[in-house]
């Protein structure tokens, strides 16, 4: 990394950590989300309905992969759009300093924040209500970087569609609802009717919750699983590459 990407880097992380909205949302939300969960008596008891298991074992991935939706798919897109909007994209293509520099740094901010926050999910499902630890750790990791670029990857697509802060926020708002579903927010995917489980199955946060839950109960993350969730992340970061604009 040069030293105008670094300069670059370490400006957006002070400016990223000045940003209390986000902090609290990517970082600190999915483990309050899994913190009023696990304190709900009924999700703490096994059910013969989801094999033996607590719900509250189903909604650690579920809070893991939020966290991931909220730091590609909430927090990044605006950033970027602002600063697309106002023009200052633009004046760093004539400075040493490239855009694509600016780019990086976004996703790697984000990524880094929803991946400590998945982690802080882990930990606490840990302490606090016993939730296994990942039975296959190898596995865990990579469906776990999967998929953060897929949510990195739909979040960058987001920023190419809109041309202005506002377009971010809407269409953000249109996939993030979604993304909440298929990750099993609502209800989780292992949970869910069969016909509709396997449609979820499909999508990039389905297949990672799948992954995720496998990988967490001690088996090696289904090869589909992964496949989809990498495939979409392919998918969106050619859609994204193709139409992302500088001005």
């Amino acid at each position: 990394m040069t030293s105008a990407s670094t300069a670059v880097l370490k400006t957006e992380a002070r400016l990223f950590t000045r940003e209390p909205g986000s902090l609290f949302w990517v970082v600190l939300f999915p483990t309050i989300l899994t913190t009023i969960l696990g304190l709900i008596p009924a999700f703490g008891e096994a059910d013969p309905a989801i094999g033996g298991r607590r719900v509250i074992d189903l909604y650690v991935p579920v809070a893991v992969l939020l966290a991931l939706i909220m730091g590609g798919i909430q927090a990044m897109p605006p950033v970027l759009t602002g600063y697309r909007e106002r023009g200052i994209l633009r004046r760093m293509s004539a400075t040493p300093v490239r855009p694509g520099s600016l780019l990086t740094a976004q996703l790697v901010l984000h990524g880094l924040s929803a991946l400590c926050s998945a982690v802080l999910v882990i930990v606490v499902g840990r302490l606090a209500f016993g939730v296994r630890l990942p039975g296959q750790l190898a596995g865990y990791a990579l469906a776990l970087v999967i998929a953060t670029a897929s949510a990195l990857a739909l979040g960058a697509t987001v920023c190419a569609l809109s041309r202005t802060q506002k377009i971010a926020g809407a269409i953000g708002s249109a996939v993030f609802f979604p993304a909440m579903f298929t990750a099993g927010v609502w209800v989780p995917v292992q949970a869910m009717p069969g016909t509709l489980q396997r449609i979820v199955e499909f999508t990039p946060f389905g297949a990672a919750s799948m992954a995720l839950d496998e990988a967490m109960r001690g088996g090696w993350p289904g090869w589909g699983h992964l496949a989809v969730t990498a495939l979409w992340a392919v998918l969106l970061t050619g859609a994204a590459a193709r139409w992302f604009r500088w001005e």
